[in-house]
């Protein structure tokens, strides 16, 4: 993700943080020192903040450690203002092992609200929680009313949030994936039209997570939709077949001429027969801007790239792709390179067979008017 940094490494998995984030702990800082002009009070603002990211750090590691025991592996965990965001390299295909994996999160809040829940009450400093608010309050009591409000909060039945998964992974369990994603898209931006209402009228953080569950829940419906309609079909019905390759000793102004002179945007790069590297647009323009044509491609090119066999599912290809930083996959069939296939020409298939599949089904105006006088004259003659 753009703008994050990386800040540590924890099970296995890259722990990254979003540059925001420090707008949030700078804002709450002088919150705090504006209400009581202490450093201490902002310190401690800043400290609690820290704690409770802590608890959403872990939570998210709960839905990563789950995914593992199902096999799948997660790229890494950011941290955001608004939230944590595991991605993970796919979500399971079994809606019981995403019920699993959803709730896997929500119940680590669960776990730390007991433990503090416990810890509280041993010492005798448990307070009432509606009595709890995010300034008010003491340290380890809000922490614990913070954990009841993100187990609530996430598991409100709209995507992103959990809640939305462990509907989908329900209704999955009886009636077909992409059918039961579309309800669940729908129930959340059902919920989504209601916090907007809600907060127009009352507090407008909710019009803005009202946004972010109506977004989530159709990037949702959408990401799946386009997963069942490339299911079946191999790369080598979408691969683009008509390119130019480059070697590690071309120049830049070589990768210009051919990108001025064709469509084409990425160019494998090849050594002996071998891909070795992919040059992307984005990587030349950068290049270009910085170091001058006359750079060689081995400077500029992506080392690290996915390869794809033409009798792949092209369904298996998008989803790496869109995992990839390189939004070119070259592809091989029987050690030979032999086409590419892009982002950028999937949602050109896609479109495709979407028009003919719609012209199939409502044939143009002259079709029609043809039909119904082919089957005109077959009435007739079958009078006669």
């Amino acid at each position: 993700m753009k703008w994050s940094v990386r800040i540590g490494r924890a099970f296995g998995i890259p722990v990254y943080m979003h540059l925001t984030f420090l707008l949030l702990l700078a804002w709450v800082g002088w919150s705090h020192w504006m209400q009581s002009k202490s450093v201490d009070a902002a310190l401690m603002g800043i400290l609690f903040v820290l704690a409770l990211f802590g608890c959403v750090l872990l939570h998210e590691f709960g839905h990563a450690l789950m995914a593992r025991r199902f096999g799948i592996t997660t790229r890494d965990v950011t941290l955001l203002p608004i939230g944590g965001v595991a991605r993970l390299e796919r979500m399971p295909d079994d809606p019981k092992q995403e019920l699993w994996v959803a709730v896997a999160g929500p119940a680590v809040n669960v776990v730390i609200a007991t433990v503090l829940f416990v810890w509280l009450s041993t010492a005798g400093h448990l307070e009432p929680v509606n009595g709890l608010t995010v300034t008010g309050g003491s340290f380890l009591g809000r922490l614990l009313a913070i954990n009841i409000f993100l187990v609530l909060f996430n598991m409100i039945p709209a995507f992103p949030m959990d809640g939305g998964r462990v509907l989908r992974a329900f209704l999955a369990m009886r009636m077909e994936y992409t059918r039961a994603t579309h309800i669940a898209a729908s129930v959340g931006q059902g919920a989504a039209f209601v916090f907007g209402l809600v907060g127009l009228f009352t507090n407008p953080f909710l019009v803005f997570i009202a946004f972010f569950v109506w977004i989530g829940a159709a990037q949702e419906a959408s990401m799946v939709q386009m997963k069942s309609s490339l299911g079946g079909i191999p790369i080598s019905r979408a691969m683009i077949t008509d390119f130019h390759t480059l070697t590690p000793g071309s120049t830049l102004s070589q990768a210009i001429e051919l990108t001025l002179t064709g469509a084409q945007k990425d160019f494998p790069v090849v050594e002996n027969g071998e891909v070795v590297g992919v040059l992307t647009q984005k990587d030349l323009l950068v290049a270009l801007a910085k170091s001058g044509p006359g750079v060689t491609v081995a400077e500029v090119m992506q080392r690290e790239f996915e390869m794809a066999d033409a009798s792949e599912m092209l369904e298996t290809a998008f989803q790496r792709l869109a995992a990839c930083a390189c939004r070119t996959a070259p592809v091989s069939s029987q050690g030979r390179l032999v086409g590419l296939v892009t982002m950028d020409n999937i949602g050109e298939f896609l479109a495709i067979q979407g028009a003919l599949g719609k012209a199939r089904a409502d044939p143009p105006p002259i079709r029609r008017v043809v039909g119904r006088a082919i089957r005109r004259a077959i009435d007739r003659r079958s009078v006669v």
